[in-house]
């Protein structure tokens, strides 16, 4: 079982997370931001992790450390879960279609934290989530998973659906990166031989 459990506490939030990557892409999720619980869960469903997240966070200041907390915890929880990266697939890529808006995602599992993005999300606000938070989640993310991420917009006029298809876009990518690749069995999927 490729699994992690953890638990953050600082003053800004107090987070414990479960993560399956072999789950079968079952969400518990209270982050305290409804969107962002809509797209932690269909980034569980997509990418067939099961996922609980439980924060509790200065919401009453703003989201951004509850988002951007949760994303670091995440990464963390990919990362241990992952761990020597032995038959991996390593890469994924995906082009995925919502309603209007076209989002292609692409990752590395390469032990380097880089993140490539591109959305031009047209609203400040959905709902009362503030949308520059989007990259800030990824950002938190890719930094402590340690992979290479580049997410572009294709296409896409609403901010709802542009978020929503990047976030299924990456864990589809993501899906396929983590996955057991036979080729490789035992080995590294990397000519230095560490990943």
């Amino acid at each position: 079982m490729r699994n992690a459990s953890l638990t953050r506490k600082t003053n800004e939030t107090d987070i414990s997370l479960m993560l399956n990557l072999d789950g079968k892409g079952e969400a518990k999720i209270d982050s305290g931001c409804g969107f962002l619980d809509h797209m932690l869960t269909l980034f569980a469903k997509h990418g067939k992790f099961d996922l609980a997240i439980s924060c509790k966070g200065d919401t009453f200041v703003d989201y951004h450390h509850t988002v951007e907390d949760i994303g670091i915890c995440l990464g963390q929880a990919f990362e241990k879960a992952l761990g020597d990266k032995k038959g991996i697939t390593r890469y994924g890529n995906t082009i995925l279609p919502m309603d209007e808006s076209l989002i292609l995602s692409a990752v590395d599992l390469s032990g380097r934290g880089f993140l490539s993005y591109n959305l031009d999300i047209p609203s400040p606000k959905v709902g009362d989530f503030d949308t520059e938070l989007c990259e800030e989640f990824f950002l938190a993310f890719v930094r402590c998973a340690n992979l290479t991420l580049h997410i572009k917009q294709l296409d896409g006029k609403n901010s709802h659906h542009i978020i929503e298809g990047a976030f299924k876009s990456v864990a589809r990518s993501l899906k396929d990166a983590v996955a057991i690749d036979k080729d490789f069995a035992d080995e590294i999927p990397s000519t230095k031989g560490v990943l």
